[in-house]
């Protein structure tokens, strides 16, 4: 599943190239893909066709963009969510139909945006807009989405008082979008690895120094991965140009089972977590029963 990086590489692009321009058309190639949509394809159409795109933000996974109605009313958001294998594309209006296309926005410029998810796990639909707690506006339905760590009014301090009273293992918390969002599977992974902590050990053990510490390794691994374009195992994470990014080359434990750990040299186990797999180094870091 695309995590914050990939997300934020695809609103990056989409930001360079949709806020000033309009939607002249929208077409429904694929009902489930607008299913999330209060009056279905119609009421779709009626509220963006002829909309003027503002901005283009993100809150974790999350993607949205402030239209403006042709009417002049109340900005709506314009939301779209990945999932597990969605893809916000821009091609070139001579490609014609995409394979696994489900919605298409078609603008008013050179190109059409495309969403595309060959699983249709995502979706698109619009939304209301309400005040967020520090400034701007974000849809009503990501108001339970927290900040993530790459957030510059991301409450560094609170988040750390936060998990430390949670009752479960570290890693669930970092998974948890309502404490922090963002982190998925492969950077909770990679951020634990240098933390040097196991994924299972309690909140409730660890210390402001080692939150920090690995608050730290959060934002190195992510900032690195955007540098890179994200991380792409599969021909489905790419930019909105199709692009695929190339993190996946320095990963340090996600995807490297048996592999010999870059610090110690032992081989990376791979472990079931939460229906799916948890990657570490079981002497870098040792299992919560052994730790002093």
């Amino acid at each position: 599943m695309p995590e914050l990086p990939e997300v934020e590489v695809v609103r990056r692009g989409l930001d360079a190239y949709l806020p000033g321009r309009s939607i002249a058309g929208v077409s429904v190639l694929h009902a489930r893909a607008i299913r999330r949509q209060r009056g279905g394809a119609r009421a779709l159409a009626a509220e963006i066709v002829g909309a003027h795109i503002e901005t283009v933000s993100r809150r974790g996974k999350y993607l949205w963009c402030v239209v403006r109605p042709r009417s002049g009313s109340e900005p709506r958001a314009l939301v779209m969510h990945l999932g597990m294998s969605g893809q916000l594309l821009l091609p070139a209006l001579s490609t014609g139909t995409l394979r696994h296309g489900r919605v298409k926005f078609s603008l008013n410029a050179d190109r059409d945006l495309w969403f595309v998810d060959q699983r249709t796990f995502g979706g698109v639909y619009t939304d209301d807009l309400v005040a967020d707690d520090q400034h701007g506006s974000l849809p009503s339905s990501v108001e339970h989405i927290a900040r993530d760590p790459l957030d510059p009014d991301f409450d560094e301090r609170a988040f750390s008082r936060d998990l430390r009273r949670r009752g479960t293992g570290i890693k669930r918390a970092l998974l948890d979008q309502s404490l922090v969002s963002g982190i998925g599977n492969i950077y909770a992974d990679e951020s634990l690895w240098r933390t040097r902590v196991h994924y299972d050990k309690p909140c409730a053990t660890l210390s402001a120094a080692q939150v920090r510490e690995m608050l730290d390794h959060v934002r190195d691994v992510m900032s690195q991965a955007l540098d890179q374009g994200g991380t792409s195992f599969d021909s489905l994470y790419v930019n909105v140009n199709g692009e695929s990014g190339y993190f996946d080359r320095s990963l340090d434990a996600y995807g490297r089972e048996n592999q010999p750990c870059r610090r110690c040299g032992t081989a990376i186990r791979r472990e079931p977590f939460m229906n799916r797999s948890s990657y570490r180094c079981p002497r870098c870091q040792r299992a919560p029963r052994q730790q002093v």
